[in-house]
């Protein structure tokens, strides 16, 4: 079964209450989509570093956010999880305020993971930030997960073999 990280965003999406806002309306619906119809097909995984970004902020917004999580696994957080985060921050078209953005997307690449599901795409889901990841993976033979959003990940997979 295919392994898939879930950034902060998605939780964000799951549990905001409707908006008038069509290009949020639109990601919310996506995304509860896909959480209902297509989740149950992957491994998820989540970070620590999830769950302290979902847990911030309004309480009870928090609570409807964190219901979310419950029995997905955290991947750990590793010193070369942290080691390549800053790599990623110095190397990666990052602005400073995007250290988490590297430290989720190294996340992904340590522990393996198959896809890294985003609504962030000023910083994670971004063709120019994709491009240069996979070139300093492949530099250091690390494999870069499929980067992506719900929308992209809707459609049910064929088996693949090859």
């Amino acid at each position: 079964m295919p392994s898939v990280y879930l950034e902060t965003t998605i939780f964000g999406y799951l549990a905001s209450r409707p908006t008038r806002n069509l290009i949020v309306a639109g990601h919310q619906r996506l995304t509860r989509a896909w959480w209902t119809t297509r989740a149950k097909q992957f491994d998820l995984r989540v970070s620590t570093l999830v769950i302290e970004e979902i847990a911030a902020g309004d309480p009870r917004s928090a609570r409807a956010r964190l219901k979310f999580t419950a029995g997905i696994p955290v991947v750990e957080m590793t010193a070369s999880a942290i080691d390549l985060a800053d790599t990623y921050r110095t190397r990666l078209p990052l602005p400073p305020r995007a250290a988490r953005d590297a430290l989720h997307i190294a996340l992904a690449v340590v522990h393996e993971l198959d896809y890294l599901l985003t609504w962030n795409c000023a910083h994670i889901a971004n063709g120019h930030v994709i491009l240069r990841l996979q070139l300093l993976n492949r530099k250091r033979k690390r494999t870069t997960p499929v980067i992506l959003t719900p929308e992209e990940l809707m459609e049910p997979m064929e088996p693949y073999t090859p």
